[in-house]
């Protein structure tokens, strides 16, 4: 039989839940962000095939060649993009693999991709994932002395959904970092 305390408790689990999983999502360990950005492209383009950044931040298909890595685990505060000083441990691993990546090749470039769920209108989505985006790259080269020549930023409010879903998912608000210096001109 169902109880209001029974209730009450599953009621509290469910709404929990999404912070819960958010909160186990685990950084990449800076060897793995380090050879996902490394690996081969999915395609190499001829000299005459490649695009300038905006054209490349502006196709898929594009993006899809390139080499990425997801990172779900940076939590941001709902409508918020600032990241939080108890994050910068999550942070400091990404600067690790970058700058690992940078020491061996110079001319590597980073697209770091912002995107948020579907909750809230498309208009401020788009806003708050460019946000989200531009604050991971201050936070970057401000506090962990990654060069600001290496990283572009791009936001992409719910365009791109992990979890098609037009509910709260916390798979969805992430950042995604994309090697591009094999597509551009």
């Amino acid at each position: 039989m169902l109880t209001r305390r029974t209730f009450a408790m599953a009621m509290i689990a469910a709404v929990a839940m999404p912070s819960l999983a958010s909160a186990q999502a685990t950084t990449p360990s800076a060897a793995t962000i380090e050879r996902q950005l490394d690996a081969a492209p999915r395609k190499k383009l001829r000299p005459n095939e490649r695009v300038t950044i905006r054209e490349f931040k502006r196709r898929p298909d594009l993006r899809r060649m390139a080499r990425s890595i997801d990172i779900q685990s940076i939590n941001f505060e709902f409508g918020s993009a600032a990241i939080a000083p108890s994050q910068y441990g999550k942070v400091e691993i990404i600067a690790d693999a970058l700058h690992r990546i940078l020491r061996r090749d110079r001319g590597a470039r980073i697209l770091i991709e912002g995107h948020t769920d579907a909750v809230g209108s498309f208009e401020s989505n788009q806003v708050l994932s460019e946000r989200r985006a531009a604050s991971l790259k201050r936070t970057l080269v401000g506090e962990f002395g990654v060069p600001s020549f290496a990283l572009e930023t791009v936001g992409y409010g719910e365009e791109f959904l992990l979890v098609p879903t037009q509910q709260e998912n916390w798979r969805n608000r992430r950042v995604t970092l994309r090697r591009f210096d094999d597509f551009v001109r």
